[in-house]
């Protein structure tokens, strides 16, 4: 697994890359189709924000979180990201199954529509 950790106004420490490393560890697991992630940790205007993008099923999918302190902003982003996966991966496997059809008993004004009421 490719994880590309990169800072904008920030330097990468070790245990930077340790942290993305461990929270992005459960998404791994789960999503064994993904293939690297891109992640982008920037300061600005006095906030971290945290940017990560990866490929699912050739789709792109990418979150983004910030907050005052950088940990926590790698953390909202990454908990973003599973669930844009978990969205992505039901839409998938949604489009395997064929769609109900409708089984409800006809309503009431489509049969009196039906009727004739004339005589």
């Amino acid at each position: 697994m490719k994880i590309q950790v990169s800072g904008h106004h920030v330097e990468v420490t070790p245990s930077v890359r340790t942290h993305v490393e461990e929270k992005l560890a459960k998404i791994i697991k789960h999503f064994p189709g993904l293939i690297g992630f891109d992640v982008i940790v920037a300061k600005e205007h006095g906030d971290y924000q945290a940017d990560i993008r990866t490929n699912y099923e050739g789709v792109p999918v990418a979150a983004t979180g910030s907050d005052a302190v950088m940990y926590p902003a790698i953390a909202t982003a990454v908990k973003k990201l599973e669930a844009a996966l978990k969205h992505r991966k039901g839409q998938l496997k949604a489009d395997l199954h064929e769609k109900p059809e409708c089984t409800t008993p006809p309503i009431a004004h489509e049969i009196i529509q039906e009727m004739d009421l004339t005589k």
